[in-house]
């Protein structure tokens, strides 16, 4: 039956897809986008943290955590998400769902594990309007959807009882699209330009993990993820064509779009450094990461805006859970997995002198399945990105995210015929 499942959930991904506006964020209008990915819905509930794994769950971001696969394990999420966008002056509303990740891992030998899945990378959905008619007679229009998206296959080995290491190779790819439209009060026609990117490449993840006793009862858990540098190949196509405004506001074309040339670029993916520890046994569990991303001569794909820079970025993430009672048999409430976390986020981009940071707390719920290993996560996470100060947008979000989680033997010999 999970099998069935299964299937039925892989087909209707790879017909959907990740093929959707994957965010409302107006700084998705910077480099690739908004960093799309915190990891699976259990990860994401403990406030992203990357340092915890067992036997039950994929932890992606460390593919050393591979090793402890027991069982086949199939992960796959969505989120349904709620912004709030506020200037000095202004304000809006804007609401998004999406499919997050389809993952599967399974034990190869009682040391090696694998992975293997798709997941997005970076997501660009972004509508902002500029209007200085007032000033200058300009009105300004920009819109962009798509993203990067990366598919994966990993694999970890324990080196020891208490070491493991893994690897990840990654493939990227993914189409972003942007428009911009300029008119001025003065002039009949104004202009647009569209933009298409299509975007590829490879990338490697490695991680280590290290597990020894604490005290009888306690484990003190450790690990240690780097991604080198990556390059993005970027090709490029534009059409230009005219456009003018009806007495609604509307902005409808004036002629056919003409296609000019435009130079293909090179895209940066910056290196990534994470260290985590925690403390913990089966029935709860406290850890922590800290995050350092490189700024990887960051730029946009077709312009460099003055006011916008790149520096490093560090991100620190606190988190947990508790199981009251794991193998409680007469109190269903006592055997769910109550998850929460914290984190803190210096993005890296830079807009008028102004660094952007993210925050965010987080709570699930690991719900059981009765009778098997699977079960459905549930969790909310509510955060606030950038500021109202100096010309800037305060993006206020509140997300609930849903997972399910499939245990099974899947690969199994044949008893009898």
């Amino acid at each position: 039956m999970i099998k069935k499942i299964v299937l039925f959930i892989s087909i209707l991904l790879a017909n959907f897809g990740f093929a959707q506006e994957n965010t409302a964020s107006p700084y998705s209008f910077y480099g690739i986008g908004s960093a799309r990915f915190k990891g699976t819905n259990d990860i994401i509930n403990m406030g992203g943290i990357s340092v915890y794994s067992d036997s039950t769950h994929i932890n992606v971001l460390n593919p050393a955590s591979y090793s402890n696969q027991l069982l086949t394990t199939f992960q796959v999420g969505m989120t349904s998400s709620f912004y709030n966008l506020n200037t000095t002056s202004a304000k809006e509303q804007a609401k998004k769902t999406t499919f997050d990740y389809v993952v599967i891992g399974f034990p190869v030998s009682k040391k090696a594990g694998v992975s293997v899945g798709l997941l997005p990378h970076s997501a660009v959905g972004y509508r902002l309007k500029s209007d200085t008619r007032s000033v200058d007679g300009f009105t300004k229009q920009y819109q962009g959807k798509g993203g990067v998206n990366k598919v994966f296959l990993g694999a970890g080995y324990k080196l020891s009882p208490k070491f493991s290491v893994g690897m990840d190779f990654q493939y990227l790819f993914g189409i972003i699209n942007t428009q911009s439209d300029v008119l001025n009060q003065n002039i009949i026609f104004g202009s647009r330009e569209v933009n298409e990117s299509t975007v590829s490449g490879l990338a490697v993840n490695a991680g280590l993990n290290f597990k020894t006793k604490f005290t009888s009862k306690l484990d003190f858990f450790s690990s240690l993820t780097y991604a080198p540098e990556a390059k993005l190949n970027s090709d490029n196509t534009r059409n230009v064509s005219l456009v003018s405004a009806l007495a609604n506001g509307t902005i409808v074309p004036a002629s056919e779009d003409k296609e000019v040339n435009v130079a293909d670029s090179k895209l940066i993916v910056p290196s990534k450094l994470v260290l985590g520890a925690g403390l913990g046994n089966r029935k709860w569990f406290l850890g922590g990461d800290v995050a350092f991303s490189g700024s990887g001569n960051q730029v946009n794909r077709f312009e460099n805006y003055s006011n916008v820079s790149y520096e490093n970025g560090v991100k620190v993430a606190i988190g947990g859970f508790i199981i009251p009672k794991f193998d409680s048999f007469n109190n269903y409430f006592q055997r769910i997995t109550y998850r929460g976390g914290f984190k803190y986020e210096n993005t890296g981009l830079v807009i008028n002198n102004t660094a952007i940071k993210d925050k965010s707390v987080t709570l699930g719920f690991g719900l059981p399945i009765s009778g098997t290993f699977s079960s459905m996560n549930l969790g909310i996470e509510y955060g606030s990105r950038g500021t109202t100060s100096n010309g800037l947008i305060k993006e206020d979000y509140f997300s609930i995210n849903i997972g399910l989680l499939f245990n099974d033997k899947w690969f199994r010999k044949t008893l009898y015929n």
